[in-house]
């Protein structure tokens, strides 16, 4: 496949988008203005990639023809040779980079994150497993630099979670978090365990970007929002004001409940933010069911049923159902460390939109 025209269209619009943003009446539109900064950061590190490939294939070229010329035995022809194959993975690398380049970018990539995790078959310590998932983001939010904060939680007795909803904002968020979305699955002996039996348990993860006002709009008349007292720990400022906010979207019959915060209004806001969040997750998930049956094997469809991963600690195994890829470090893995899994997931998902783009 020759790259070289791919290359140069985003040279001409990295050019066009560098002017656009050199004029100052670009940034009395702040959402436009940031929308063109994120692509030039995207084309710019196209345009890189471009040049080094160019660059590979013209030093590939040359050590091929140089091993022509010189006989198989001299060191020119033994270092010609040591250099072809070095620069023949650098050129399968590149190329696939600016392959995945053609592929247009997910608008929602860039946006905060909503995640929440409900405990499912297990009772007690799927609750545990819920808590383990929540910290294993933690770590890995803290590690990239983002931001955490909850919005609602229901601790269970031991220690657990039966629900709980945070928000993760930084950069590329939901890029790399959408993979997590769906059914986790994990086997170990639980701490109740007297006789040292293995358990399976399961957590579901929902991974929502979070909804700005111009993608769903909520009427005032669609919504009831109910007060109360917030119950369970987080100070006496809390449990003894009414300042958690039940809404329901009566289309829907969506609850959405918050109540980390003191103000009332606060907890109104993140309620509001949470419920267009999953209204955008219905609507995304609607269109995509319609084109869903030709591709099937893709990555991230938001099945919340399709059990996506397991987490066997008798055998310090984690596996991605998904990409068929089993990684024997669980205890790191859940200390935080995701990239190893979700690097490979960015990657298969990128084929497949390019396999779909190409068919």
């Amino acid at each position: 496949m020759d790259l070289t025209p791919h290359i140069e269209k985003f040279r001409r619009r990295f050019a066009e988008v560098e002017a656009a943003l050199s004029d100052p009446k670009a940034f009395d539109n702040p959402p436009r203005a940031q929308e063109l900064s994120r692509e030039y950061a995207r084309l710019k590190e196209l345009v890189a990639q471009g040049e080094r490939y160019l660059k590979t294939v013209t030093d590939f070229d040359e050590n091929r023809q140089l091993l022509k010329t010189e006989s198989p035995e001299s060191e020119l022809a033994v270092m010609a040779k040591e250099e072809i194959a070095r620069l023949e993975t650098a050129e399968k690398k590149l190329a696939q980079q600016i392959q995945f380049g053609l592929v247009p970018p997910d608008p929602t990539d860039s946006r905060n994150t909503i995640i929440e995790i409900r405990a499912g078959a297990g009772g007690s310590e799927s609750a545990l497993f819920a808590a383990d998932l929540y910290r294993m983001y933690c770590r890995y939010a803290e590690a990239r630099g983002w931001k955490i904060e909850t919005m609602d939680s229901n601790p269970s007795d031991l220690g657990g979670f039966k629900e709980i909803i945070f928000t993760i904002t930084g950069t590329d968020v939901f890029k790399r978090m959408k993979y997590e979305s769906g059914v986790h699955r994990v086997q170990r002996v639980p701490a109740t365990e007297a006789q040292g039996r293995i358990h399976t348990s399961t957590a579901t993860v929902a991974v929502l970007p979070e909804a700005q006002e111009v993608d769903v709009e909520i009427k005032p008349d669609e919504i009831e929002i109910n007060v109360c007292r917030a119950s369970g720990k987080g100070g006496q400022g809390v449990n003894t004001t009414d300042s958690a906010v039940q809404i329901i979207h009566k289309p829907t019959g969506m609850i959405v409940r918050c109540a980390d915060q003191r103000s009332q209004q606060k907890n109104k806001i993140q309620a509001l933010m949470v419920l267009r969040s999953r209204l955008l997750d219905r609507k995304v998930a609607e269109e995509n069911a319609k084109y869903a049956a030709h591709r099937k094997d893709q990555v991230g469809t938001g099945e919340r049923s399709e059990k996506i991963r397991t987490y066997n600690f008798p055998q310090n195994r984690v596996t991605d159902h998904r990409i068929e890829v089993t990684l024997y470090n669980l205890s790191v893995f859940i200390d935080g460390d995701l990239d190893p899994l979700i690097g490979p997931l960015m990657t298969h998902d990128m084929e497949e939109r390019l396999k779909a783009l190409n068919s």
